[in-house]
C-alpha cells in the first residue's frame, strides 16, 4: 500500500476516538509534524477531516456521506439471512422476515421449520397489519400520528377467535411492542400458530425489518414459544449490528440505589 495512503487511513482511524492536535497525530504516526500536516491539509480539502480554532483535528462530513452510502448499498436481506438461518437452526422453527413497504407489511424472506408443519406463507405475500407479530413490530416504529391513522383505517378482518377487532386494542398492542422490544401473535392470524417477532434496525436506529418465530401449537404452547424469545432477540440484535446499528450501552444503577 502507498505510504501516504496508509498514513492517511491510520489518521482517520486515530480520529475516530476523538479530536487530536497536530502533535498528537504526529506522535500516533511516529513521523514529523510537517508530514502529518500535509496529509491533514489534503484530507481537509476533501472534507475527510476538519479542525477547530484550537487546531484540534476531527473527522469531517465526507465520512458521514460515505458511511450512509455504504449502508444504503448493502442488501438488507442478504445481511440478515445468516442470522435468521441460525435462528431457525437453533430453534427448529419457521422464521419469517418482513418489511413495511408503502403501507403494507411484506414477507421478504422465510426459513421453513426443520420438521413438522409447513406454513402457508410465502415470500412476497402480505401480512395483515392487525394480527401478525411482524406487522405489529413494524407499525409500532412509525410516528404516533401515523400509527393512529393506520389503526383507524384497518379493515379488522376476523381470522380466529383471538383476532384483534378494534383500533383501541390494536394501538395498545403497538405500545406494548414499543416498550417491550418485541410483539406477539397469540393465535390471532391462524388458530394453530403462535408467533413472536422483534425489530431489526439499521445504522440510523430505524426499524427496517422484523424477524419472527412461528410455531404450531401442537409443537409448543404459548409459554414454550415465549421461552424462545432470548434466541430471537439475540438474532435480531446481531443482524442490527451488522446493519450498522450501535445500541446504547446499559448504564448500571448507582451504588446504594433502591431496587
Amino acid at each position: 500500500m502507498n505510504q501516504s495512503v496508509a498514513r492517511s487511513l491510520e489518521l482517520l482511524i486515530a480520529l475516530q476516538d476523538g479530536p487530536r492536535t497536530l502533535e498528537e497525530c504526529a506522535t500516533r504516526l511516529g513521523v514529523h509534524k510537517s508530514t502529518v500536516l500535509r496529509l491533514l491539509q489534503t484530507m481537509e480539502a476533501e472534507r475527510f477531516v476538519t479542525h477547530d480554532a484550537q487546531h484540534r483535528y476531527r473527522l469531517g462530513s465526507r465520512l458521514f456521506d460515505l458511511a450512509n452510502a455504504a449502508l444504503s448499498q448493502r442488501d438488507v436481506r442478504a445481511v440478515i439471512r445468516p442470522h435468521i438461518e441460525q435462528l431457525s437452526a437453533l430453534t427448529g422453527q419457521t422464521v419469517h422476515l418482513a418489511a413495511y413497504e408503502s403501507g403494507e407489511v411484506v414477507y421478504i424472506d422465510k426459513i421453513d421449520a426443520r420438521d413438522g408443519i409447513r406454513m402457508s406463507s410465502r415470500v412476497g405475500s402480505r401480512a395483515p397489519l392487525h394480527c401478525t407479530a411482524v406487522a405489529k413490530v413494524l407499525v409500532a416504529d412509525l410516528p404516533e400520528a401515523q400509527r393512529v391513522r393506520i389503526a383507524a383505517e384497518i379493515d379488522y378482518q376476523r381470522y380466529t377467535d383471538q383476532t384483534i377487532l378494534d383500533p383501541e386494542r390494536y394501538l395498545a398492542e403497538l405500545e406494548h411492542a414499543r416498550a417491550d422490544g418485541y410483539a406477539q401473535d397469540r393465535r390471532e392470524h391462524e388458530s394453530f400458530i403462535t408467533c413472536i417477532a422483534a425489530p431489526i434496525r439499521d445504522g440510523s436506529g430505524a426499524v427496517v425489518a422484523a424477524a419472527s418465530l412461528s410455531v404450531p401449537h401442537v409443537t409448543l404452547d404459548e409459554r414454550g414459544v415465549f421461552a424462545l424469545r432470548p434466541l430471537l432477540l439475540q438474532a435480531t440484535l446481531a443482524a442490527s449490528i451488522d446493519l450498522g446499528w450501535a445500541p446504547a450501552p446499559e448504564i448500571p444503577p448507582a451504588e446504594g440505589a433502591s431496587e
